[in-house]
């Protein structure tokens, strides 16, 4: 059995190998690891040459569905897997989820799949904004899911609908204070009046920090959720944005469920002295202050009375305990 180079392997992966090397590959004539055979085969399943496809397809047949899943959860799978996967292995266990779990699986892939994810997947995917933007038939499908919750279903709704009215004054006193450059302010204010809530959610994934100072106001809550799912969000950001009084209820108890974002001290801190914040909210964060904090929570005539109450109590047997 003909051992193949990586060459000769990516060079099967996209098609361009020599006929008989496919037909090698089709016959079990080259050695291939479980996952390389199962991609090329998927591959060579569309093949031009109609032999060659024949070949695949019925090779396909015979391969393991863990060889499938070895492939589909690799960094690198190239879409023929995916496409594969989607066609004639959505049922079988594992595979949807996988596919789900794999950020290059194009959203058109994961649209016949949706009926066999697990719940945790449903969800995942849900809430995953940026990925949803891309595809409003992957967004229209998830959305008839019965594992998806009411909520969820109704963010989804908005992301590719017609959505909220932008707050212009809001959106404009958001970028003042996120770009002191008044050009670049105005260019701001002027890209992000031409786009939709999908194009607005994408920019505050992707875009810089003076778009996701702006957009963490934005009238459409699927656009101020994508704010906190970028990955170029730092930690001094969602200190500032713990901090807003302007921003709404459901964005900072957003902000405060995120274990990531509550290993900063200073969140945890900035949520608890905002008066917009939660009480119940508030009242789960408060054990994890220190005593300077706690003392000066207690005299915050600004946030609310129960919890300024409760952090003079906490101080008092805090005290105590240490006698």
């Amino acid at each position: 059995m003909e051992t193949l180079s990586p060459e000769v392997i990516e060079d099967l992966r996209h098609a361009r190998a020599a006929r008989e090397r496919k037909l090698a590959v089709c016959s079990s004539g080259a050695h291939l690891g479980p996952a390389d055979r199962a991609e090329i085969l998927a591959v060579l399943a569309s093949d031009a040459d109609e032999m060659v496809a024949t070949r695949a397809q019925e090779a396909l047949l015979s391969q393991p569905i863990e060889n499938f899943l070895l492939a589909i959860q690799r960094p690198n799978a190239i879409p023929a897997v995916f496409a594969y996967a989607a066609h004639n292995l959505a049922g079988k266990p594992g595979v949807a989820d996988a596919m789900v779990q794999n950020g290059n699986c194009p959203p058109a892939c994961l649209i016949p799949v949706i009926p066999h994810l697990s719940v945790a997947k449903a969800h995942e995917l849900a809430d995953d904004l940026a990925r949803l933007s891309e595809s409003p038939a992957l967004t229209a499908a998830l959305e008839h899911s019965s594992s998806v919750s009411a909520e969820q279903k109704s963010l989804l709704r908005e992301l590719h609908g017609p959505g909220v009215a932008m707050d212009e004054a809001a959106l404009a006193d958001a970028a003042e204070l996120a770009e002191p450059d008044p050009q670049r302010r105005q260019t701001l204010l002027q890209v992000l009046a031409k786009m939709n809530v999908a194009e607005r959610v994408k920019f505050a994934v992707r875009g810089g920090a003076d778009a996701r100072r702006t957009l963490i106001r934005d009238s459409n809550k699927v656009v101020q959720r994508a704010v906190l799912q970028s990955p170029k969000l730092t930690d001094q950001e969602v200190e500032s944005f713990a901090a807003m009084a302007t921003l709404t209820d459901e964005i900072l108890r957003i902000i405060a469920g995120n274990r990531k974002f509550r290993k900063n001290y200073n969140v945890i801190r900035n949520l608890l002295n905002n008066p917009k914040t939660p009480l119940d909210v508030s009242l789960h964060l408060l054990p994890a202050v220190n005593a300077i904090d706690l003392k000066k929570l207690g005299a915050n005539k600004n946030i609310p009375e129960t919890l300024r109450t409760t952090a003079g109590k906490l101080q008092r047997t805090r005290a105590e305990f240490k006698k």
